[in-house]
């Protein structure tokens, strides 16, 4: 699923409660098939709009933008919530950079030409940064081709009852342990449609108390530009 990478970037994960029943169930066959190729249905739809909700103490972040599967480069304007402006502005970033263009007056949608000029980069944080974690899972949320169906369920994949995000009827379930790490089964949940389109996903950071929440399909896909210093991935 995200791939152990990306739940090394998470740190710590916790699971938060959510729709569904008070305790999971088994995947079927059939939902198991589709957890297994969300990943490769956003690579195949090459890039998807989203809005990532990033917690903080002292007052959250909002990206909103879109991200390239193909490239793994995602795009998008940054506006803080309960907070000054002074985080607010452009930004882009791949696997392991991020850049950022401060704005004072941020707008709504990023601009499809980013400007050319006023980046600054620095690399992208493996862990203490909730915001670094909500960029690299976001990237990590396309695969070239599908996970294993069959072995979701063994690492303890789960369900855990039925949602409605943006009027599309969705199973949530929590994906498996990674490789090589015991005791991560359940951590990140995912709000799968009935063709395996990936709606949402939440993933706990334990430095913050509530969740990082993905959304997909929130504003129309526009392609990702690299800004100067930033080459796509192919």
């Amino acid at each position: 699923m995200i791939g152990t990478a990306a739940v090394a970037t998470a740190a710590f994960l916790v699971l938060n409660s959510g729709s569904g029943p008070s305790d999971p169930r088994a995947l079927t066959a059939d939902e198991a098939n589709r957890l297994a190729i969300t990943r490769f249905r956003n690579y195949e739809a090459h890039g998807r709009a989203v809005t990532i909700t990033v917690p903080g103490t002292t007052g959250g972040l909002i990206v909103t933008g879109s991200v390239d599967y193909h490239g793994k480069l995602g795009y998008g304007v940054v506006h803080g919530t309960g907070r000054d402006t002074s985080s607010d502005g452009l930004i882009e970033w791949t696997p392991t950079s991020v850049f950022v263009h401060p704005m004072a007056n941020a707008p709504a949608h990023a601009p499809a030409s980013p400007p050319r000029a006023a980046w600054h980069s620095r690399p992208l944080l493996s862990s203490g940064s909730a915001l670094d974690t909500s960029l690299a899972i976001a990237l990590k949320l396309g695969s070239d081709r599908p996970d294993n169906a069959e072995l979701l369920p063994q690492n303890g994949a789960a369900w855990w009852g039925r949602d409605q995000v943006d009027g599309h009827r969705v199973d949530v379930m929590t994906g498996p342990s990674s490789p090589g790490r015991s005791g991560t089964a359940g951590k990140v949940r995912y709000w799968v449609g009935s063709n395996g389109t990936l709606y949402r996903v939440r993933v706990g950071v334990s430095s913050e108390s509530e969740p990082v929440v993905i959304d997909f399909d929130t504003q129309e896909y526009v392609p990702v530009k690299p800004v100067p210093g930033v080459a796509p991935t192919r």
